[in-house]
């Protein structure tokens, strides 16, 4: 339609500003794209537009009417309309509109859930888990470096030999954006890490003949471990343990973030080693704890 072309000129220079400019990852492009084009769909079923600055708030509102009406996710409206508020940011920016219709309209509000993480004792018994196999002394270390820097499993997956320093016990983590961040490590992680290096992933790789290609973690044939591998590892001993919650590698995350906090760490330094780039992202963790202490008082004091 020739609607969606012209449009098309501006969101694809959008998402090249994304990737280019805000170092976007590849996912995060594509559902700026995804969002964009939905709300794309929206308006030219409507027919009543020809250019992006002829969108009136009217029409915002019609279309969240409809993504209700469908009974989408509060949490993907949210994200939808954010979406479409960056965008029109940008349309500003490039002085292709004068005003964004996006901020005349609320975001829908977000329930509030905290997230899941591990008592200390459940780690431990899930870091305990592993046993001495080639494949064992990997999950090992997988596990530890998990919890000893609370990565992202992307993050983990991706780490590369010359960014882990085992005599100072440092990683350089690349997170969002590719932003880098030095994360010390514990001695177990070092202890863990320096096991597999020594054994699996050198007996492993020169078992299969596999050339090496610098990434850290390696799966049985020799070849990088992927994301989805990281979370089949985790399953497997989540099962062997018993844990009654659902754990993911973003539990491990939250559980590193949760005990730094309940060890007096200051929610600043719990930030800057999570990576993330708002304070307001990390406080989640100030009400996982505040709640936390509630329910010791509650359950301990005899006249709570």
């Amino acid at each position: 339609m020739g609607t969606r072309k012209s449009m098309d000129k501006w969101v694809e220079s959008f998402l090249n500003y994304l990737n280019v400019e805000k170092n976007c990852s590849a996912l995060t492009v594509k559902d700026y794209a995804s969002d964009i084009e939905f709300f794309q769909d929206f308006l030219e079923k409507r027919q009543q537009f020809s250019h992006w600055k002829e969108i009136k708030v009217l029409d915002i509102r019609a279309y969240l009417a409809v993504l209700n009406t469908k009974k989408y996710a509060r949490k993907t409206i949210a994200r939808r309309v954010s979406s479409l508020r960056s965008f029109y940011k940008y349309l500003i920016r490039e002085s292709v509109i004068e005003s964004n219709p996006f901020t005349k309209v609320r975001t829908p509000k977000l329930e509030k859930k905290l997230p899941v993480f591990l008592e200390e004792f459940e780690i431990n018994e899930l870091l305990s888990k592993p046993d001495d196999s080639l494949l064992g002394v990997r999950d090992r270390a997988v596990l530890e470096l998990l919890y000893a820097t609370g990565c992202r499993v992307s993050e983990l997956s991706g780490l590369t030999l010359d960014r882990v320093d085992l005599g100072n016990s440092y990683v350089l983590l690349i997170g969002k954006g590719n932003k880098e961040r030095l994360v010390p490590i514990g001695h177990p992680a070092v202890k863990a890490l320096d096991a597999y290096f020594s054994t699996s992933r050198r007996e492993i790789m020169a078992k299969f003949a596999i050339k090496e290609h610098g990434y850290l973690f390696i799966n049985s044939r020799g070849t990088p471990l992927t994301d989805r591998s990281v979370r089949r590892i985790l399953d497997k001993y989540v099962t062997a343990v018993s844990l009654q919650k659902h754990i993911s590698p973003h539990t491990i995350r939250h559980t590193f973030a949760t005990h730094l906090l309940e060890h007096g760490a200051d929610l600043r330094t719990v930030q800057e080693l999570l990576g993330h780039a708002s304070l307001s992202t990390t406080q989640i963790y100030t009400h996982l704890t505040t709640e936390r202490i509630a329910s010791v008082y509650e359950k301990h004091h005899p006249r709570a």
